[in-house]
C-alpha cells in the first residue's frame, strides 16, 4: 500500500495488464515500445485530470451553448532523454499542442550519479504545467537533478510521471522536492546493488529501442 501522499499509483485494470506484459522478458522492443505508448495514454489520463477549464460559446447542430475546453496551452513535456522519449510518444498523442523539452541525461555506472549532456526546454516554464516524464525512478538521481535544472529555469508547478518507481527513489525525490506530485503504474519492491529496480523489467531504454 503506498502511504506517501506524493505519490499517486495509477492501478487501472488496463494499464496494470499491459504492465505484466512489459515485464516479461520475452516481450519484443517491438510489443514494449507499443505498450509504453498505451501506458502512456492511460497515465497521462490521470495526470491531467486537474487541468482547468474554461466555459466557451460553440454553437452545436441545435443550438448555441457554452461548453467547457482546456484554459489556454500552457502545458510543457520534458523528456529525461533517452528513455522518457517512450512515454512522450503517447502524451503527445492525447495532447499534441503541448510544448516539449528534452534533457540529456546519463547514468555514471560507477558513481550512479547523472552526467548531462543535453539541455532544451520551452520558454515561459514560469507560466506552464510541467510534467515531467522517465520511465524508472529508480536512485532518483536523474530526475532530482533534471527538477533542479527546471526549476533554475522557472518552473513553478512540475508533476514527475514514471513507469515504474523504487521506494529508495520516491523517498530521495520527495525529500529534495517535497512540492512535487509523482504519478506511477507500480512501487516496486526495492533498488539492487547495481540501481536497477526490483523486480522491475530491466533497463527500460535498451528495451525500447533494442540495445545493450
Amino acid at each position: 500500500m503506498n502511504n506517501n501522499a506524493n505519490v499517486t499509483v495509477v492501478d487501472h485494470p488496463l494499464l496494470q495488464h499491459k504492465l505484466t506484459l512489459m515485464r516479461d522478458k520475452n516481450t519484443s522492443s517491438a510489443s514494449f515500445r507499443r505498450l509504453l505508448k498505451e501506458i502512456s495514454i492511460l497515465l497521462t489520463y490521470e495526470v491531467l485530470r486537474d487541468m482547468p477549464l474554461i466555459s466557451k460559446e460553440i454553437e452545436t447542430p441545435l443550438q448555441v451553448i457554452k461548453a467547457p475546453i482546456l484554459e489556454g496551452k500552457k502545458l510543457a513535456f520534458i523528456s529525461i532523454l533517452r528513455a522518457g522519449n517512450g512515454l512522450l510518444d503517447g502524451m503527445l498523442e492525447l495532447v499534441p499542442s503541448a510544448r516539449v523539452g528534452h534533457i540529456g541525461l546519463y547514468r555514471d555506472h560507477d558513481t550512479l550519479e547523472p552526467v548531462e549532456y543535453y539541455y532544451k526546454v520551452p520558454k515561459n516554464l514560469d507560466k506552464r504545467l510541467v510534467v515531467v516524464v522517465d520511465p524508472m525512478l529508480a536512485t532518483a538521481n536523474s530526475a532530482t537533478f533534471a527538477i533542479d535544472k527546471l526549476k533554475k529555469s522557472g518552473a513553478k508547478k512540475i508533476l514527475f510521471v514514471s513507469l515504474l518507481c523504487a521506494p529508495e527513489g520516491i523517498e530521495v525525490l520527495t525529500k529534495a522536492h517535497p512540492d512535487i506530485q509523482i504519478f506511477t503504474a507500480s512501487i516496486d519492491e526495492k533498488l539492487n546493488e547495481l540501481g536497477y529496480i526490483i523486480p522491475g523489467l530491466g533497463d527500460a531504454g535498451d528495451r525500447i529501442y533494442g540495445t545493450k
